[in-house]
């Protein structure tokens, strides 16, 4: 494969290719800045940490099915909070399971992000009103992505998935992991 042909660098010969990784295309070599290259490597291997409380949990087992499968995004769930760099909150969040949230958002490592899915977590949904229920996942932990629906559909949470890769792609890592992004 010719080096004008590669999509997976963006030289001036296929500048208007598919943009993954901005490099430099020389003889034998490739030049690009280290930002780039680890935030490829970044967007390419999301590990999210589930948190399912209602039937947006059944949505987000059907996205990891063979139909819409998130691992061809190269999306893996984790059963730990210190391997995942994604915290996908989906439903109903209770006062009293607020502060396990914190928890669980807190021992994950650096730099991390989080997916309100579902009415629930954006804003209470048809909980509201309820007296034990936080309205919005948003008053406990930042919320990086908030993804409409009751319940959003498999097909939206790929759609989410891809914005938060584009979100990691445009970072500066550098930045980021000084804490000023």
């Amino acid at each position: 494969m010719s080096d004008a042909a590669d999509p997976l660098v963006k030289s001036p010969a296929n500048a208007d290719g598919p943009r993954i990784i901005e490099a430099e295309v020389y003889p034998g070599a490739i030049a690009t800045r280290l930002d780039h290259a680890i935030n490829w490597f970044r967007e390419s291997s999301i590990w999210y940490l589930l948190f399912a409380t209602a039937c947006c949990g059944i949505e987000l087992m059907q996205t990891g099915g063979p139909r819409t499968d998130l691992d061809r995004f190269g999306a893996v769930f984790r059963a730990s909070p210190r391997q995942s760099d994604l915290l996908l909150v989906a439903g109903t969040i209770t006062y009293k399971m607020a502060d396990r949230v914190r928890l669980l958002w807190a021992q994950m490592a650096d730099p991390k992000y989080v997916v309100a899915m579902g009415s629930c977590a954006n804003c209470g949904g048809l909980f509201q009103r309820s007296y034990s229920v936080v309205c919005g996942v948003d008053k406990i932990v930042p919320v990086d992505l908030y993804l409409p629906g009751c319940p959003p559909r498999p097909e939206a949470l790929n759609e989410a998935i891809l914005r938060l890769q584009e979100k990691i792609h445009g970072e500066s890592w550098a930045a980021k992991m000084r804490g000023e992004a």
